[in-house]
């Protein structure tokens, strides 16, 4: 299937060809149509799957064929972070590019007054973070009852972050009747719950299994020693050739020692989490995007909001405390098509976490401890022979592994004895 099969129009189709893409991908073929029709949509898809596309191109489409009232806002899309709504605004302008459609940005770190300004002259689409926008409404600069089309993009992202309330705070104020697409990256209970309430009669749209991790993403997890975890992380970079790489940790202050100890080493590198400014998040990513820093360090706050080409590598400094993190994490790389590594360093109290994370993505992970084995030597021997390393890459079966009990695991664990009964049987 092409894009000239999903009924957009010949605009929009110019404005596809003009950036490259070649064919729609599997949400794409799959979205599209339905929201053409005007149909509720609830989508699952992982990241990098051209997710955001799949809501912007008919969004585009819809809005260029009516008028505003009285230009109030005819379509809102809800991110859970300043990152994801700027890329979400981002590729409405490149969509829109042969429309006069006018949009408005709504996030923290921004001064309303800039924002105001926007609003002021009126738009047909607000790209919002919740609190941002409720913000702007308690303010009566913003009024959403003329909405006809909202989007909330990243659900499970925004049950993390406690933003439910916010989502529901924000329902009340649209109209009922209207449509709406909820995409998500999971589909919990908890998730399907909340697009009960939003959505009616919705096309369900599932492209891949609940959590799985793309195909083009050779993961390893590697078992260092804490006291040497910093220099041994800079080694393990050292070994990779890397054309860009994030680096993710659970805590802000360890993001500023692994930036110091990386700069210090001669990278080029930039940093992003929740207590910078915006201004300072916007920039760090603009380098990070122009090639001018190689290595990003984030926090999960960046996680879903990097949409960046060619990441070759991500390096989690921590394993995430949220086994949906992981997904995320290193889902910025392996995009459109690509290749890419992940490196998820881990030590012994990290096993519950690891065991939370095989029994959501579904599959066993590879384990290595940097001690024992040369990384040197074994990835060189990769990329220039063309051969598995047997230590670091073991067979696994494509068959649904059997997975313990995490508590009674871990239990018998502490007690320094396992009994057979509790030993997996694959």
């Amino acid at each position: 299937m092409n894009f000239d099969e999903l009924g957009l129009s010949k605009e929009i189709l110019s404005t596809i060809n003009e950036i490259g893409y070649k064919e729609p991908t599997e949400i794409q073929k799959k979205a599209i149509p339905q929201i053409l029709m005007g149909r509720d949509v609830l989508g699952c898809a992982q990241t990098g799957t051209g997710k955001t596309g799949s809501f912007v191109m008919p969004l585009v489409e819809i809005l260029s064929s009516g008028k505003s009232k009285s230009r109030m806002p005819r379509s809102l899309i809800l991110a859970p972070t300043r990152e994801l709504a700027m890329q979400v605004s981002e590729e409405f302008n490149v969509i829109n590019k042969y429309f006069k459609l006018q949009m408005a940005l709504l996030i923290g770190g921004v001064s309303f007054t800039e924002q105001d300004i926007k609003l002021a002259k009126g738009v047909d689409v607000l790209v919002a973070t919740p609190g941002r926008l409720l913000d702007h409404i308690e303010r009566g600069k913003v009024i959403i009852k003329e909405v006809k089309l909202l989007i909330i993009d990243e659900a499970d992202r925004m049950l993390d972050m406690g933003f439910i309330p916010d989502i529901i705070k924000i329902n009340k104020l649209l109209p009922r009747i209207r449509q709406t697409l909820f995409f998500s990256a999971t589909l919990s209970k908890e998730i399907l719950d909340i697009g009960k309430d939003l959505l009616i009669n919705p096309k369900e749209i599932t492209v891949s299994p609940s959590s799985s991790t793309s195909q083009n993403i050779e993961s390893l997890f590697v078992k260092f020693d804490n006291k040497n975890k910093l220099n041994n992380l800079i080694s393990l970079i050292g070994l990779e050739k890397i054309r860009s790489a994030v680096v993710f940790c659970n805590k802000k202050k360890d993001i500023e020692k692994v930036n110091l100890s990386l700069k210090n080493n001669n990278y080029q590198t930039v940093c992003l989490h929740g207590d910078m400014d915006q201004s300072s998040r916007i920039n760090s990513l603009d380098q990070f995007k122009k090639g001018s820093a190689q290595i990003l360090i984030a926090s999960d706050v960046a996680a879903r909001g990097i949409d960046v080409d060619n990441i070759s590598h991500v390096f989690n400094y921590d394993v995430p405390n949220n086994p949906e993190d992981y997904v995320h994490r290193i889902g910025r790389t392996g995009r459109a098509g690509k290749k890419g590594k992940a490196f998820t360093i881990y030590e012994e109290y990290d096993e519950k976490n690891i065991l939370m994370i095989e029994k959501v993505i579904s599959q066993k992970v590879k384990t290595i401890d940097f001690k024992k084995i040369s990384l040197n030597s074994s990835l060189k021997n990769k990329k220039n022979d063309g051969q598995n390393n047997t230590e670091i890459h073991n067979s696994t079966k494509k068959a649904k592994p059997k997975f313990l009990p995490i508590e009674n695991f871990l239990n018998f664990k502490d007690s320094g004895k396992i009994p057979n009964f509790l030993v997996s049987k694959n």
